[in-house]
């Protein structure tokens, strides 16, 4: 199945469908950190990204600006929207979002919103800012790539060294 990018919205309709299922909650800021983390690993996983919208290092974590401000009305309550898992060209992708859902749908925003901060994407974004201070500065897509391609060889070496 040939794999089309994806927009940012489709993939935050995904998530919030799977939040639905699932009987979860979901905020801004949890979901903006669930796009991110799909758009790291589509670039690890498959050397593909997911969706063409930037990612800035905002304070409180990555962020795809378009996204925040179409749930910005539920400040830091849970987003009320069904979303929908039901965009043509998800199929290709699913089995990637699924995993990503598994992975950290279980975290609430917080401690994605730490996660993110402890990662190089971030801090390389935010090398010259102080903690508190706004930008939009842009998430590289190839540090993305690089940190998640490394982190996924550190998993994989340490399960082969369990299974010894």
């Amino acid at each position: 199945m040939e794999k089309k990018q994806l927009s940012a919205q489709t993939v935050a309709n995904y998530f919030l469908s799977m939040a639905q299922k699932a009987g979860r909650e979901v905020t801004n800021k949890k979901l903006q950190k669930l796009i991110y983390y799909a758009q790291a690993w589509s670039l690890a996983l498959d050397n593909f990204p997911l969706f063409k919208e930037e990612i800035e290092a905002w304070i409180h974590g990555p962020v795809v600006p378009n996204i925040y401000r179409r749930y910005k009305k539920y400040g830091y309550g849970f987003i009320k929207d069904p979303g929908s898992d039901l965009h043509p060209d998800l199929a290709a992708h699913k089995s990637l979002l699924d995993e990503i859902w598994a992975v950290y749908g279980i975290y609430d925003a917080e401690y994605l919103e730490l996660l993110s901060h402890s990662e190089d994407p971030w801090i390389f974004a935010r090398h010259t800012l102080d903690g508190d201070e706004m930008s939009s500065a842009p998430i590289s897509q190839e540090i993305m790539r690089s940190y998640y391609t490394s982190l996924l060889a550190k998993i994989k070496a340490r399960n082969a060294l369990s299974r010894k």
